[in-house]
């Protein structure tokens, strides 16, 4: 996979200072693998990434789109903890087939199979969009974009986030969409009758926007829906759109 970066997170504080700044709970990355995001203040969406936890460092495994902004937020959070950040040579390779050896699965769903990181591509042939788009999950730079509220994208379900673990940068408004209000949009699956390009608008018979239409791929794709008006007949461009 050319399209990711392996960052090495290293020094006696490794732990602590990506704890105090992520979404999940670092903790459990001890000898596996974690999914996470860095967030704004606000609580939106700066980027989503792995976390593999090795002896001596933590590696972080993220689009090669958001990478540098990872890495330079990073930095300027480091202040004076003792931690390293650097970039690796490692080449992230995924797969459903057979797992290689020290493969950790993909800690969002059961059928997005493995993941490892070495110096050779060994991915399989694996239709990626059809899995993403049948389990309802969003891609760096597709479905997560800056706008993107966390829950909204199903980082819950994804086991992306820890309610319990305590603050994180954007914690107070992640915690206050869990706990005291219910999610009006999201991301979600939807039929489609024909095809659009990724962005297109989905618009109910009253001409009014309801949502916005993502990855396509079987007759499904993923759309960001406003759940109390995506209701009666919808369309994005040509094509019809079925909750």
């Amino acid at each position: 996979m050319t399209d990711r970066t392996i960052l090495s997170i290293g020094g006696a504080d490794r732990v602590s200072f990506l704890q105090g700044l992520i979404t999940n709970d670092v903790e459990k990355a001890t000898g596996g693998i974690i999914y996470a995001a860095l967030l704004t203040p606000q609580g939106k969406y700066i980027a989503d990434f792995f976390v593999i936890g090795q002896e001596d460092r933590l590696l972080i495994d993220v689009a090669k789109s958001h990478a540098p902004t990872l890495a330079q937020r990073l930095m300027m959070y480091r202040l004076r903890a003792a931690v390293t950040i650097e970039e690796t040579t490692l080449i992230v390779s995924r797969g459903t087939g057979p797992a290689p050896e020290n493969a950790l699965q993909d800690p969002r769903h059961p059928d997005l199979g493995w993941r490892t990181y070495s110096e050779t591509d060994v991915s399989d042939a694996t239709d990626w969009d059809s899995l993403r788009v049948a389990h309802v999950i969003p891609e760096t730079g597709i479905e997560l974009t800056p706008e993107t509220y966390i829950l909204e994208a199903r980082f819950e379900q994804l086991n992306g986030v820890d309610f319990k673990k305590g603050c994180y940068v954007g914690q107070e408004i992640i915690a206050r969409m869990k706990h005291k209000t219910t999610l009006r949009k999201g991301l979600a699956q939807v039929r489609i009758d024909g095809a659009a390009p990724i962005g297109t608008e989905i618009v109910n018979a009253d001409g009014k926007t309801v949502g916005t239409l993502f990855t396509q791929s079987g007759g499904y794709a993923l759309a960001y829906l406003r759940f109390d008006r995506a209701i009666g007949p919808l369309t994005a461009a040509t094509a019809k759109i079925t909750p």
